[in-house]
């Protein structure tokens, strides 16, 4: 893949993205404009599924929206608002966690720094600059298994892991891009470009892609 086909693929997926559904922290980031709430539905997200975490989020954010109110519940009452996501009571344990650090160490703020983010645990590279883009509108690329395969599969970069891939994007990626590119990969991972047999037949930047991997397709 070219290097300048980059922008006319984030130009195409910005006007494909409105008609797919929006991923769920980016909803919650969109309504409510508080880190906190991007930063407990993240660590909510993952490996869950996103109309499981939207459910998951609701819950738990009525009956608490800010770190200190978070603390007043038990773990048993956080367990049963977030279930069932994905590892619920490991994710319960680290959201009072984050909590208690967000009250001790931070005076009730969410920190815009993701070396600090990565201080807290059950906060990933993802997290934290899911955090850092969604939360605060700083620069930040939130690498997924979305934007990982798909990044490869264009044949824009060539790496092994998430963290290779998000140091690639950060040296090759226009800035300009870093914000949004998560949004719009992660919409069309869901819908359109698969990890299994891709729906290339439809897809609106098939010929800007290498389809690095890709065996078999719709």
């Amino acid at each position: 893949m070219k290097a300048d086909y980059i922008h006319k693929i984030v130009k195409i997926l910005a006007k494909e993205t409105p008609k797919w559904d929006v991923p769920i922290v980016t909803l919650v980031a969109e309504s409510s404009k508080d880190p906190f709430k991007v930063l407990i539905s993240t660590v909510l997200s993952l490996r869950t599924k996103d109309e499981t975490t939207a459910v998951a989020s609701r819950r738990l954010f009525k009956l608490a929206d800010n770190p200190a109110d978070m603390l007043k519940l038990s773990e048993k009452q956080i367990i049963e608002a977030i279930y069932p996501v994905g590892f619920y009571k490991t994710k319960a344990k680290n959201i009072h966690e984050i909590c208690k650090g967000l009250i001790t160490k931070y005076d009730f703020i969410v920190p815009d720094d993701i070396d600090e983010l990565l201080k807290f645990k059950g906060v990933g590279r993802k997290t934290a600059n899911l955090v850092v883009t969604l939360g605060y509108g700083k620069p930040g690329i939130c690498v997924d298994t979305h934007v990982h395969r798909i990044s490869n599969r264009f044949g824009y970069i060539k790496t092994k892991t998430p963290d290779e891939t998000e140091t690639a994007l950060r040296k090759k990626l226009p800035k300009e891009y870093w914000i949004d590119y998560n949004n719009l990969l992660v919409s069309f991972g869901q819908h359109l470009c698969r990890p299994i047999s891709p729906k290339c037949s439809i897809c609106p930047v098939i010929k800007f892609c290498d389809r690095v991997g890709v065996t078999t397709s719709r």
